[in-house]
């Protein structure tokens, strides 16, 4: 039984895949190609295809081919494998809030002109910035609704941080072990007692984004690790009630999301308070 539903899911990407083709070259690139220069065209189709069809495509894709209880890992704006999700916390944002300035996080800014050029500074002359801004990773169809962070060494190019994505609980334990679960898309109201399903690494420098070239932050290998602080953190102040190690994600073999080595386990825990 579960053969056949995976050869029908692998169908049903693959239908996708001819599909998103179709749409970029018969619709996309003929309606462009009537109405612009053949260059131009060209180049429009493609901007087009890379950054609206393609991304939203593979986030799709994505959807039909996991089905598991919790998600294996976050995806970036092009639809492609970002940081693996590792950590659960079960509680209300302000819970969420105190929990972790209690450990001495700090919670991230929004990302924004001002924040990104405020972290460009920081990060190109090596100053101070404690609540700098999260580049964006998608998980549930949305990125992600609140990040923390705590600086190592007092330099922005180092740093512990998460990512959380809130599902409201009431809705998650309806549909926890259904596909409903991974199809969710809407935040819990912030009062609201929310499932926050996070993605934990550990920023190590800096390097060149693989294709863009664009500067940014080059992160540990090591998820488990990142994950463990956190935990082990909030256990020390009291902040969590015991915790519970979940793994149901048999579709990664030897457990490696692109660089990142992670032994699957997602600790769940309810915040105190």
């Amino acid at each position: 039984m579960r053969l056949l539903q995976r050869l029908w899911r692998h169908s049903l990407v693959f239908l996708l895949g001819i599909l998103t083709v179709w749409v970029i070259v018969d619709v996309v690139f003929r309606i462009t190609d009537n109405r612009l220069p053949w260059i131009l065209a060209i180049a429009v189709t493609y901007g087009i295809a890379a950054y609206i069809i393609l991304p939203r495509a593979i986030r799709l894709g994505v959807t039909l081919l996991h089905r598991q209880n919790v998600p294996a890992y976050t995806a970036t704006g092009d639809g492609l494998p970002g940081d693996p999700v590792n950590l659960a916390l079960i509680g209300t944002l302000p819970q969420l809030r105190a929990a972790f300035a209690k450990i001495g996080w700090t919670e991230a800014d929004a990302l924004g002109l001002v924040s990104s050029w405020r972290m460009a500074r920081a990060f190109v002359f090596n100053k101070a910035y404690p609540s700098a801004p999260f580049s964006t990773l998608f998980l549930f169809g949305r990125g992600q609704d609140i990040g923390f962070q705590k600086v190592i060494g007092g330099s922005p190019r180092k740093r512990h941080h998460v990512r959380f994505w809130s599902i409201s609980r009431a809705l998650a334990d309806k549909t926890l072990g259904t596909t409903g679960f991974w199809l969710n898309t809407g935040r819990a109201p912030d009062d609201e007692q929310a499932l926050w399903v996070g993605a934990a690494t550990r920023d190590t420098g800096f390097s060149l984004a693989w294709l863009t070239f664009q500067i940014t932050h080059a992160t540990a290998a090591d998820t488990n690790a990142e994950r463990d602080l956190i935990i082990a953190e909030m256990q020390k102040m009291g902040l969590v009630s015991s915790v519970t190690a979940y793994n149901d994600r048999n579709e990664l073999p030897a457990k490696r999301v692109n660089h990142y080595l992670f032994d699957g386990d997602v600790s769940v825990a309810a915040l105190k308070g």
